[in-house]
């Protein structure tokens, strides 16, 4: 029983709840909130992958009967399963860790390199970097000599006040580190076999975090200046042959309908999703697999 339940939780969270919960409109009142419930979705999904494993030789030959040693063959087999499980996770996560870092250390020694250092100096901070170009851009390289990068086309066609507006949006993901939780969610995007694999997690947590940021450059800039430099930086930026118009189009509506109507974050909905998360990781890993646990090790021949 305990292998069935784990089971459908997993197959739950990782096939049924992101659908719904990525089209759901509260998340936009409490956008951290729901990043950490996004943590606690994948989290609890491996967890329930794991014991799985763990409990089905357990309960099968319990069910069928057999001798200790069989019991313990199965144990041991469904460990090394488990252990293979936890390499292909950490395996992916080194991987996107490793390439990111590398992309982000040429792409910062570029960006160093194209520097119209006479722009930036009047605009700000010493980690800015201007390049030449007509078209609008504007977004940060992460990491331990973190970089904003603006095109001289950001400075044509927005304000100072819009400009700020900016920098205090970017500059919130570097503080933030939001680098690193997306690099996590792209890890077990990867690390998940094909027919499980979605990219709504990895989708829905990016546009929270750009909701984060825009929070942040909200208080410092106000809504008006934020509003307009959204619009007019994406509206100048096409979109990738591989992206989807709809989806794309979708994210900049709810980020807009944000900045149209500020609402402060909800400390109600805010503590419903801690609760789900703590509650998704105490569900797959105190009330299923400790009582399991406990009569595993009953039958344990050592």
């Amino acid at each position: 029983m305990t292998a069935l339940l784990l089971g459908a939780l997993g197959l739950t969270l990782s096939l049924l709840v992101p659908g719904p919960l990525a089209r759901s409109r509260w998340p936009d009142r409490a956008p951290r909130a729901a990043v950490l419930l996004w943590q606690a979705i994948t989290l609890a999904a491996v967890l329930s992958a794991l014991g799985v494993v763990l409990a089905v030789p357990e309960e099968l030959t319990r069910a069928y009967g057999s001798r200790k040693p069989v019991v313990a063959g199965a144990l041991l087999v469904a460990l090394a399963v488990a252990a293979l499980i936890v390499a292909r996770l950490l395996i992916s996560l080194w991987g996107v860790t490793r390439r990111s870092r590398a992309r982000r250390e040429r792409h910062r020694l570029l960006v160093d390199l194209l520097d119209r250092a006479e722009r930036r100096h009047e605009i700000g901070p010493d980690h800015l970097r201007v390049l030449e170009g007509a078209l609008p851009l504007a977004y940060c390289v992460p990491g331990r000599e973190p970089r904003v990068v603006l095109s001289d086309g950001v400075l044509r066609v927005l304000d100072r006040a819009q400009v700020d507006a900016v920098l205090a949006h970017e500059q919130t993901h570097l503080r933030h580190r939001h680098d690193v939780v997306m690099e996590s969610f792209t890890a077990f995007y990867r690390a998940v076999p094909g027919v499980l694999r979605s990219r709504v997690p990895l989708d829905a947590v990016h546009l929270l975090l750009e909701m984060v940021a825009d929070d942040a450059a909200r208080r410092v800039a106000g809504p008006g200046p934020l509003s307009a430099a959204l619009e007019r930086l994406t509206d100048a930026v096409p979109l990738t042959e591989d992206a989807e118009p709809d989806a794309w189009g979708d994210a900049r509506r709810r980020r807009l309908d944000r900045l149209a109507a500020p609402r402060p974050e909800s400390p109600g909905l805010s503590l419903v999703a801690g609760l789900g998360a703590v509650s998704l990781l105490v569900l797959p890993t105190v009330i299923l697999v400790v009582p399991w646990l406990d009569r595993a090790l009953e039958q344990w021949p050592f």
